[in-house]
């Protein structure tokens, strides 16, 4: 507990000092992220890509060279082997065949278990076609825009537009870092991936809205303090809660990538880079990009006219 003792004190880190630094840093990141998803794609899953997914377990260490040996006379286009767990005793079996029906893939799955045998248990078996697979991907990257959307609204309506903007701004952010992330490790990109990445957008929205909302409080509280040693405070107010939320959440996270198998890999990883993303941006990017206007002013008009008709 002496190792986190100093995170339950009030501090006094003068953040905005080092505004033009994390400006530079979070341009770079997303600008690097885009240059990778543009020049390497996603390794996209069974879910998107269309294909076939088997997992097989026996009751000895599997020899992957052999089943690949046992597998090439598959007529397809890439077959995939992975091992499963440490035992060794499971695998899973990953064969693209995006422009197979469903008749067809059947049809492989069937040729598979009879190049293999008997010697194994067949515990998953999916198929996906090309078609399912496309329109998957459309309803991934359309759920991901409308939760961007839906979040700034609301902090729109809940704070004032300036708010909405840095609240977007950085989740788009955190989302194509993560994404970029994701392309550069070739990670699985699949709907568990989606949920992932919907969940890190929750999390970084909610440590944006508690830092808003000292924000507004402190403006109301401190009507001469100069905007930037209010934004300073209003961190330092709450940097105690972002650092002691983060810690635990990612102790489960951390868990979770560590020992939640190459099936939750991408999902975990994906977790584990949004509580640090989420966290950094909510300060260094929502938070900071507030400085850009004058926050003072427009509370002062607010409380004039609510109607936004300056009198």
């Amino acid at each position: 507990m002496k190792l986190f003792s100093w995170v339950t004190k009030d501090t006094n880190i003068d953040f905005m000092k080092a505004r033009k630094f994390t400006y530079a840093l979070s341009f770079l990141m997303v600008i690097l992220s885009c240059v990778c998803i543009a020049v390497k794609g996603f390794n996209y899953g069974i879910d998107f890509s269309g294909g076939i997914l088997m997992e097989i377990k026996s009751e000895n260490k599997i020899d992957l060279e052999k089943v690949r040996a046992q597998l090439s006379d598959v007529d397809i286009d890439e077959v995939n082997l992975q091992t499963i767990g440490e035992n060794g005793d499971e695998i899973m079996i990953r064969a693209q065949a995006r422009e197979l029906n469903e008749k067809e893939q059947m049809a492989v799955v069937n040729k598979i278990k009879a190049l293999l045998g008997t010697d194994y248990e067949y515990r998953k078996v999916e198929l996906v076609g090309p078609q399912v697979g496309d329109e998957l991907k459309k309803a991934g990257i359309i759920a991901s825009v409308i939760a961007i959307l839906a979040i700034s609204v609301y902090i729109w309506f809940r704070f004032e537009w300036q708010f909405a903007l840095g609240a977007m701004v950085g989740l788009i952010h955190d989302i194509l870092t993560t994404v970029g992330l994701l392309s550069l490790f070739g990670f699985d990109f699949s709907l568990t991936t989606v949920a992932a990445i919907l969940t890190l957008a929750g999390y970084s929205v909610n440590d944006t809205v508690v830092t808003y909302d000292r924000i507004r409080e402190n403006l109301r509280k401190y009507k001469k303090m100069p905007q930037y040693e209010l934004l300073n405070k209003s961190i330092n107010d709450i940097f105690s809660r972002t650092i002691l939320t983060g810690l635990t959440t990612m102790l489960a996270a951390l868990a979770l990538f560590i020992f939640g198998g190459d099936t939750l890999r991408s999902f975990s990883f994906t977790i584990v880079w949004g509580i640090i993303v989420g966290t950094y941006s909510s300060i260094y990017v929502s938070a900071v990009f507030l400085n850009l206007f004058d926050l003072r002013k427009s509370q002062e008009e607010k409380v004039v006219n609510p109607f936004g008709n300056v009198e």
